[in-house]
């Protein structure tokens, strides 16, 4: 739960507990069905969020967290859906649930006396569960209306980043519209609805936001299949471990090559120089100073397939994230080094 939620917790407090249609509910008691109410509108959007984290576990899609912050909740998975119709039934099992919630608060409002909190809270669930249901119905990522239009686009293209891109536009527009709504009424309402404009705007900079990175996200996945192991891998200059730093130095500049490769006697890859190090360590000392010193042990999860393609690189680095990589071949043999950074200068999307 981020901290942002307590501040819908204090705006529901401060709005929803003056006094309004009960007079006879006194100032203590407000403030503690508003608070009542935060609670269970942030409960009703947990269960939101965890209709997503449900079917996305039955189709297969790992789910890492659900985190509520004041504007919604997000579900965070491992990956993607495999194809659309898997997308879809994620997406629809959030404003479904919101939506058996609206209906069970609804049939049960009848049971309460009129006039009591408990019905008036009733009523007030009921209308937030379909408002909550209906926002995210919205056209546009990051909303889950917006996920319905990736899944439809991917169907009838093929292309899921091209899908995700219509979708995330739509989602820049829709955030244009709602901005324009608060400000016409704003016009129209006088000084007290400059509430809206808050709200308005801060839905829009929401949407427009996670458009933008839904965007970006799209531009990386086009980018994955540019990114293979063995050609990207720079040629390494191999030396023993108690080579001096300056000579090997020397014969990486000499056969113009990308990086240095410690190998044991038999001429096994067994550490690779790290850059940061030798930039550490001071020139005068270099001679001085064996490559062993200022290696790291490829045991640590640094050595990489030359057949490594794709997200499987991606993957590989996030799980040991190191600045230079050992590639290899199918017998363990030497192909290269290959550099974090010329990875992520291909995934690197252009600004927006």
């Amino acid at each position: 739960m981020s901290p942002s939620t307590l501040l819908l917790v204090l705006f529901i407090a401060l709005t929803y507990s003056r006094p309004n249609q009960a007079s006879s509910v006194d100032t203590p008691t407000g403030y503690a069905v508003a608070v009542a109410f935060a609670l269970l509108l942030i409960g009703s959007i947990f269960l939101h969020e965890l209709g997503h984290c449900v079917v996305s576990q039955a189709v297969g899609v790992r789910v890492r967290s659900i985190t509520l912050y004041m504007l919604g909740g997000v579900t965070t998975t491992d990956g993607d859906a495999h194809d659309p119709g898997r997308s879809f039934l994620i997406t629809m099992a959030g404003p479904l649930v919101s939506l058996f919630l609206a209906a069970g608060a609804a049939v049960t409002t009848p049971v309460f006396p009129d006039g009591s909190i408990v019905r008036e809270l009733a009523v007030n669930l009921t209308w937030v569960n379909l408002i909550v249901a209906a926002f995210n119905m919205l056209p546009g990522l990051p909303l889950d209306g917006g996920q319905l239009v990736r899944a439809g686009v991917w169907r009838l293209s093929g292309n899921r980043p091209l899908a995700t891109k219509v979708a995330s536009w739509t989602g820049r527009g829709l955030a244009v519209l709602l901005l324009l709504l608060g400000v016409a009424l704003t016009s129209v309402g006088g000084p007290g609805s400059y509430l809206n404009l808050v709200w308005t705007a801060l839905l829009a900079a929401f949407i427009w936001v996670g458009a933008t990175q839904a965007i970006r996200s799209a531009e990386v996945i086009e980018r994955l299949p540019r990114l293979h192991a063995g050609r990207m891998a720079r040629p390494a200059v191999t030396v023993p471990p108690d080579l001096p730093l300056a000579e090997a130095l020397r014969r990486l500049v000499e056969h113009e090559a990308g990086g240095i490769v410690i190998v044991d006697s038999r001429g096994r890859p067994e550490a690779v120089v790290v850059e940061e190090a030798v930039s550490a360590t001071p020139e005068q000392r270099r001679p001085w100073v064996t490559v062993g010193a200022v290696g790291r042990s490829i045991a640590d999860g640094l050595t990489l397939r030359a057949d490594l393609i794709g997200n499987d690189i991606v993957s590989a680095i996030q799980a040991k994230p190191a600045t230079e990589y050992v590639v290899v071949d199918d017998d363990g043999g030497l192909v290269g080094v290959l550099r974090a950074a010329d990875v992520a200068g291909v995934l690197a999307p252009a600004a927006r």
